[in-house]
């Protein structure tokens, strides 16, 4: 069986905890996209671990994990993170971590190119979290990007290296940077790249024979669906495709079909990064929200821009992410507040809309909110839909028909089996 795990919003939905808790039904767990500017949490008994680049599903035992061919790769910050999960008491050995050969490498002068360009927009600037993700991405598509696998051939990638540098180092000449040494480079992608060389593989061909073998395999998004280069608020989006569709290619098995797309989304709205945020709560209402969610960015640690749960956009995320069930997470966070806001409409100039609109539209869009009753009790220790308060319950079934998609699971917590799993209709 084929699956995806999708952010519905801005990203920071909560997918790290929810892949983590269906890794253990699973044979083997993908990364399709994006790179280091992920970062998703998960809490076991071992600790808590925070992941950039690896599937989260590397914190279980016997699950293989895979680094598709959509990922950009930081060498350097995957070194470390490997090495913390080690220090950590996790395994990651080429039995449980395969790397795709045609996975970009994010180098170094990525990293500064993606800092110069922020710090050169200033107040105009996307939000990027400075980790060359924009950068990458573009010279993958102008076909000047080094892909893993050319760490097999050390002879042909370091005059491709060299070359690759003379140009980039026209574009630094206009931002009146100091030239990038090839040689830096070049012992930059040895230092580093030779512990990950047994890891590299035809990734794609290792997960159609795990599928054709009747195996499990979960593909994990990145960011969520209003980041989507395509779809998303664009231009303050992601550098790649954050939807399930584009999950199978960037795997390596576009000719898989997903059967069950797992849509996440938090009880309440958050976003990392610049651009149009509707339901956005500012000041103290905004601060006593944060402070409960703990809402600070798992990769940047960013505050998180927070505010109530967004129907308009969480009902186009769920859409153009063809969920077939919801996850929701953080309903615990709420428990603090006497009416719950929802924001169930967008005013347009002077206009009601259901719809989320694109371009200028949404930079003039005002929420419209209606509440609903409060819990006003802890409900960390609930297992079941009977035990939550009859407002929760309440709560629960306006966000699945705002949505338009069953819930299927509910988050009380941020350890692994703090959740209900809910029948549709309970």
């Amino acid at each position: 069986m084929l699956t995806a795990i999708v952010g519905i919003n801005w990203g920071d939905e909560g997918k790290g905890r929810m892949v983590d808790l269906l890794a253990g039904e699973q044979d083997a767990v993908v990364r399709y996209q994006g790179g280091n500017n992920a970062g998703h949490t998960v809490i076991n008994h071992r600790g808590r671990f925070v992941l950039n680049l690896l599937p989260s599903g590397i914190l279980r035992e016997g699950v293989v994990n895979v680094m598709g061919n959509g990922m950009v790769v930081d060498l350097e910050h995957l070194s470390k993170e490997i090495e913390r999960l080690r220090q950590g008491g996790v395994s990651v050995t080429p039995e449980n971590l395969k790397i795709s050969e045609k996975a970009v490498i994010c180098m170094p002068y990525h990293r500064q190119q993606d800092c110069m360009e922020e710090d050169r927009l200033k107040d105009a600037r996307f939000g990027s979290t400075r980790r060359g993700i924009g950068p990458v991405y573009g010279d993958k598509y102008m076909k000047k990007a080094i892909r893993m696998g050319e760490l097999l051939d050390p002879a042909g990638l370091k005059d491709r290296l060299y070359a690759l540098v003379e140009w980039k180092n026209l574009l630094f000449a206009g931002y009146g940077a100091k030239k990038i040494d090839p040689a830096e480079m070049w012992e930059w992608l040895l230092q580093y790249g030779e512990p990950v060389k047994d890891m590299i593989c035809d990734a794609g061909s290792y997960l159609d024979g795990e599928l054709s073998k009747g195996k499990n395999v979960m593909l994990e998004a990145q960011l969520g669906a209003l980041r989507d280069i395509e779809f998303g608020i664009y231009p303050y989006t992601s550098s790649s495709t954050t939807l399930a569709a584009y999950g199978p290619v960037g795997a390596g098995i576009p000719h898989r079909k997903l059967e069950r797309v797992v849509g996440v989304m938090k009880a309440y709205s958050t976003c990392v990064g610049e651009g149009p945020f509707t339901a956005e709560w500012f000041g103290e209402e905004a601060e006593r929200l944060r402070e409960a969610g703990g809402e600070y960015g798992a990769a940047t640690g960013r505050p998180r821009r927070v505010g109530p749960f967004d129907a308009v956009a969480s009902r186009y995320g769920a859409k153009v992410q063809g969920a077939t069930e919801i996850a929701l997470t953080k309903l615990d966070v709420l428990s603090y507040m006497d009416e719950i806001p929802i924001c169930g409409r967008y005013e347009v100039d002077g206009e009601l809309t259901d719809a989320f609109p694109t371009g200028s539209a949404l930079n003039r869009a005002k929420p419209v909110f209606t509440s609903m009753p409060g819990w006003k009790k802890d409900i960390s220790a609930c297992r079941t839909m009977e035990s939550l308060p009859k407002e929760a319950r309440a709560y629960i079934s306006a966000l699945e028909e705002a949505v338009n998609c069953p819930i299927t699971m509910i988050s009380v917590g941020p350890g692994r089996e703090d959740i209900i799993f809910r029948r549709p209709g309970e």
